[in-house]
């Protein structure tokens, strides 16, 4: 918990404009890169009567209004699959506030803030060697960019920044599992230099199962080096109406939260696609060296802390 003098003093920290300057800097980056791509940008939904299921531990955060049941945004997933529909564009990218009221044991990860922003990302007509690809360029701009721009803020936070090789290395996480134990995120997360994908993990029903290879998935994560943990989530896309009915079934998802998007997935109108989300707050987290996402944030929102403002 944060009390007030210690969130005056939070605020007033000097290592906290360095800090803001490096997250414009990798917006800009992101921004900058997504035009020259192609890639439209959506504004944010912030309340939905359907949004991701987050099947893990979690607390309900909705409201009635009207009558009608809203929950505040988990990801845009379902958002961004919709609206590839359009015909006039095939990529689409929101800076998506995402409000996850996470399990309090959550905050001493560094990593999990109950309130954060991503940049959700979504492709059609690809699949995930091309979206790896599209990331992999995204990501290499926005180090570029905070190099040549942020030089001084990098020194002041003692921070020095290497260029990541391209292609990022790509790994499956059954094998990381095979050879390091259940443990294997954190472990590879440490000894890498360079951000890095694993590939194959079962969540939830949108994310594509090989028809091919039972319980493999065509799914993935970025990871962030130097024991900085999970950059990005994301993989192809159910669209399939029966496909994704099998799923939520097997996830034991309440199908009746999603009336209207199986309503269109029924009409065989979903589009196939591929995206991902990658958090903002870790990745200025990551850019400047700091202990706890908590110290990127003006206002930080930590799993099992008051709020201060």
């Amino acid at each position: 918990m944060m009390h007030m003098q210690e969130t005056v003093l939070h605020l007033k920290m000097t290592k906290m404009a360095h800090i803001l300057r490096v997250q414009s800097a990798a917006l800009k980056a992101v921004h900058d890169y997504m035009y020259e791509n192609g890639v439209v940008q959506s504004m944010p939904v912030i309340l939905s009567p359907e949004t991701d299921p987050l099947n893990h531990p979690h607390f309900d955060a909705s409201i009635e209004y009207y009558g009608q049941k809203l929950h505040l945004t988990k990801s845009m997933i379902l958002h961004k699959q919709l609206a590839l529909l359009n015909e006039g564009f095939d990529k689409i990218y929101i800076m998506s506030p995402n409000v996850r009221l996470e399990q309090g044991s959550l905050g001493e990860t560094g990593r999990h803030l109950f309130e954060f922003t991503q940049v959700d990302i979504e492709l059609k007509d690809a699949d995930k060697t091309d979206f790896m690809a599209f990331v992999d360029g995204m990501i290499a701009s926005v180090f570029s960019f905070v190099k040549s721009e942020c030089a001084d803020d990098l020194k002041a936070l003692g921070r020095r920044l290497r260029m990541p090789e391209l292609p990022l290395k790509v790994y499956e996480s059954e094998d990381l599992k095979t050879q390091y134990g259940d443990d294997f995120e954190r472990i590879v997360s440490e000894r890498e230099k360079d951000p890095f994908w694993m590939l194959n993990f079962k969540r939830e029903f949108y994310d594509r199962e090989d028809k091919e290879r039972s319980g493999y998935y065509h799914n993935y994560d970025v990871f962030w080096p130097e024991g900085y943990g999970e950059a990005l989530s994301g993989g192809e896309r159910e669209w399939e109406h029966r496909e994704i009915l099998r799923r939520m079934a097997e996830r034991k998802t309440d199908v009746g939260s999603y009336k209207r998007y199986l309503e269109v997935a029924s009409t065989g109108l979903i589009p196939q696609t591929v995206g991902g989300g990658l958090g903002i707050e870790r990745m200025v987290r990551f850019l400047t060296g700091q202990t706890h996402v908590r110290d990127v944030a003006l206002f930080p929102r930590v799993p099992g802390e008051r709020i201060a403002f």
